[in-house]
Order: structure tokens, then sequence, then C-alpha cells
């Protein structure tokens, strides 16, 4: 099966910390992933929201549009709100031909609060899976409807974050809702990428891949911090350069027929981690690791 390669914008410019990256141009970090081998990028706050601009902007470094994260509110809102509020960005992320959106219900976590320890998320209640999987599965249902799957983003910090909230999850929702498999958010979590992949192979309609440095997870977990205190002290990285071993993983995903993304998505400080030397590297590691598990890289859609 054929995968593309593509990469977050956040390994020049974090949105949730503007300080890391903030004056870095949009023009300098879509140049360096061209440069660096990618075959697309993801969305971040300095992109147009227009389509044709968007376009341009893209096609002129020779780069598709991978997806967009949403934060959802689904918890709060009913499916009929949550339809209107994601509206627009569904609009352009199927004007720009992009067949995944990245969705993570956001009502209550702690992910952009710096001083929170990450370990104070919030928890659905027994009760409470059943209807939230009920409207996850209507909106991925709408979602559907334009052509654009919802890959939900199990995430540090939020309802949906260890291998069981991911087994309830899946358990809980129709297969219109695909899921997104974080390899660094899984080992955070203290979960196994490769046990949770096996487990829901089927499901996953998108990938990212980040490394995790497992001395700076065992003192931020020590420390109780914060997912921002935890990106600053340098807990992630790119493939290759910490502890997760790719080859097992990507293996599993080409012997499921998987043909979508492969995104290099490792949140650090900019000023730490040289972009485009990190970005080069990443992309090394993931392409020779997809090469090896038998996934052919491609760069048409």
């Amino acid at each position: 099966m054929t995968i593309r390669i593509g990469i977050n914008p956040i390994t020049w410019s974090n949105d949730d910390l503007p300080e890391l990256g903030g004056d870095t141009p949009l023009e300098t970090c879509l140049a360096e992933a061209r440069q660096a081998g990618y075959a697309g990028i993801e969305l971040g706050n300095k992109f147009p929201r227009r389509a044709a601009a968007l376009h341009e902007i893209l096609a002129r470094h020779g780069l598709a549009l991978v997806s967009g994260w949403y934060s959802g509110g689904l918890l709060t809102r009913s499916v009929a709100e949550e339809i209107a509020a994601v509206s627009a960005h569904l609009e352009l992320l199927a004007a720009m031909g992009c067949r995944v959106m990245v969705f993570a219900e956001t009502t209550g976590g702690v992910v952009g609060a710096r001083g929170t320890p990450v370990t104070r998320r919030p928890r659905l209640d027994d009760g409470d899976w059943a209807d939230f999987g009920a409207k996850l599965t209507a909106l991925a249902e709408h979602l559907a409807s334009r052509s654009v799957a919802l890959a939900y983003h199990h995430h540090m910090g939020t309802v949906v974050e260890s291998a069981a909230d991911i087994d309830r999850l899946m358990a809980t929702t129709g297969p219109a809702v695909g899921l997104l498999l974080d390899t660094g958010h899984l080992v955070y979590a203290g979960a196994d990428p490769v046990a949770v992949a096996r487990r829901h192979v089927r499901r996953i309609n998108h990938v990212h891949c980040k490394d995790v440095r497992p001395a700076v997870l065992a003192q931020v977990r020590a420390a109780d911090s914060s997912f921002l205190d935890a990106v600053v002290a340098g807990v992630f990285t790119v493939p290759g350069d910490g502890s997760i071993a790719y080859r097992p993983l990507l293996t599993l995903l080409g012997e499921a027929q998987y043909h979508g993304w492969l995104v290099v998505e490792a949140e650090q400080d900019p000023a730490k981690a040289h972009p485009l030397t990190y970005a080069r590297a990443g992309y090394q590691h993931l392409s020779t690791a997809a090469a090896h598990a038998g996934l052919r890289e491609t760069r048409n859609p």
C-alpha cells in the first residue's frame, strides 16, 4: 500500500505557546518542510483560511494540505450546534481535498493550561460514554457526507487519553469515527502503540509520529508537570530520536493495508531543536522505516 509523509508546522511554530517560534514566518516553515522531503503539511494558526489563498501558497511550495486540528465541544453542545461550529473548518478541508479532519474533544481539558498538571485531566463517567459516542458518530457521519473522515485524536490532558479510553471510544462509536494513532501521546499515557494499533487497526485513518525521550518523560511524570511544561522540557522529539520503534508499527499498518498519511508532529522548542535539522531527521527515519515495512511512499494524492 502507498503512504504519504507529512509534517505538522508545530516543528517551527507552536500554536499553544506562541513564544516557541511565534516569530517564524509561514514561508520559512513551508519552504523548509518541502526542503526536508515532506509531501504535505497540517494546518496551523499562521495559515490563511480561504481555500484559494491557501491553495496558492501551498502550491508554490509543492505541498498538499494534510488535515487540520479541530477542538470539539460535544460534551456541552448538541450535534447540531457542533455541526454549525465546525462548518467553516470542514468546508476549508473539503475544498483543499483533505481526507480527514483531526478531532479532539477538549471540553474541560488541561492541554493549554501551563500551570495545571496533566493528571488533572477530565474523565467521563461510565454513564456518559454511550451518549458521547452516539453524538460523535453522528458528527462523523455528517463529515463523511462532505467526503472528510473524522480522525479522533486521543490527547494528553483530555477525556480520551489512555489505552482504556481509546478502547471505550472505539466500542461506543460507529465505523464513521476513525482513530488517529499518535505514538508519542500513547507512550506518554503509558500505553504500547503497537498493542493499541493491533486492537483497532481497521479504524486507524491517520497517524501522528512523534518520539519520546524516556529520561525527560520520567522527570515530567515525577514532577506531575503540565502538558506544556513537558513540551518545553523536551519530552517529545522526531521519530528516531527517542525510544519508539517504528518498524513494527508500520509493518502492522502495512499488513492492514493502511494508505493514509504518516505525519511527523514533534512539538519542541525551536530554539533548542533546530527545525530544519529535526524535520530532515524525522523524515529520513520515517521514510526508511516505512520502506522496510513494505509501505510505498508517494507524493501523489
